[in-house]
């Protein structure tokens, strides 16, 4: 499959770039800085863009059969849209263009899985330092799921770069309101991955942790 991969250079992106190509698609790497991206893939193509910039998602997305979203910066602590508005841009060029199939990478904590990433982060990380950054991530969410794209919004618990363990839990009920529950980005990347082709999550939120 021809995949598009926004957020590219960042700790999920890049492991979804490099289980992409070990998996025989062919990638377009969506990245700001093409210096920070060190894979080297004749399938690999990577385009300089900014998804704030329409016409450069929409130039990326032409010819795709699926695009995959690891969208993030660490503008935590100022009001900011980079996430939604980033987001929209990328709906809007994939509506172009007849691309169907969507997967984007936001939080648990987010929308009805409000309170599920244990109370650490729902009494403290996320009202006093990433209270923006998931106000974003909310509207984020609200502009993919109001499209007609066949989209998958993938919560994953608290990132750590421990391995890939191919073994984790998934859907609606995985989260915690007591304990921060976790999940590699290895893992997150390769449920991402299986989003694409499989449709049990179809225009669903599932959670992933361990």
């Amino acid at each position: 499959m021809n995949l598009l991969v926004i957020g590219a250079t960042g700790g999920t992106g890049r492991a979804i770039v490099e289980q992409a190509l070990s998996q025989g698609h062919n990638v377009t790497a969506f990245v700001r800085n093409p210096a920070k991206m060190r894979i080297k893939q004749d399938r690999l193509t990577v385009v300089q863009g900014n998804v704030l910039n329409y016409e450069s998602v929409a130039a990326a997305a032409q010819g795709k059969d699926a695009v995959l979203s690891a969208l993030g910066h660490k503008r935590w602590f100022i009001k900011t849209s980079i996430l939604s508005e980033g987001t929209k841009n990328i709906i809007t060029a994939m509506q172009k263009h007849g691309v169907r199939r969507l997967v984007c990478e936001t939080s648990l904590g987010v929308g009805d899985s409000r309170g599920k990433l244990g109370l650490y982060y729902t009494l403290f990380v996320i009202p006093f330092i990433v209270y923006f950054y998931f106000r974003d991530k909310e509207q984020q969410e609200r502009y993919i799921r109001e499209s007609a794209l066949d989209w998958i919004i993938v919560r994953p618990g608290q990132l750590t770069n421990g391995r890939k363990r191919v073994t984790y839990r998934h859907g609606p009920e995985v989260g915690s309101r007591l304990l921060t529950v976790r999940i590699s980005r290895g893992d997150v990347a390769d449920f991402m991955l299986r989003q694409v082709r499989d449709n049990s999550y179809l225009r669903k939120t599932p959670a992933v942790a361990y």
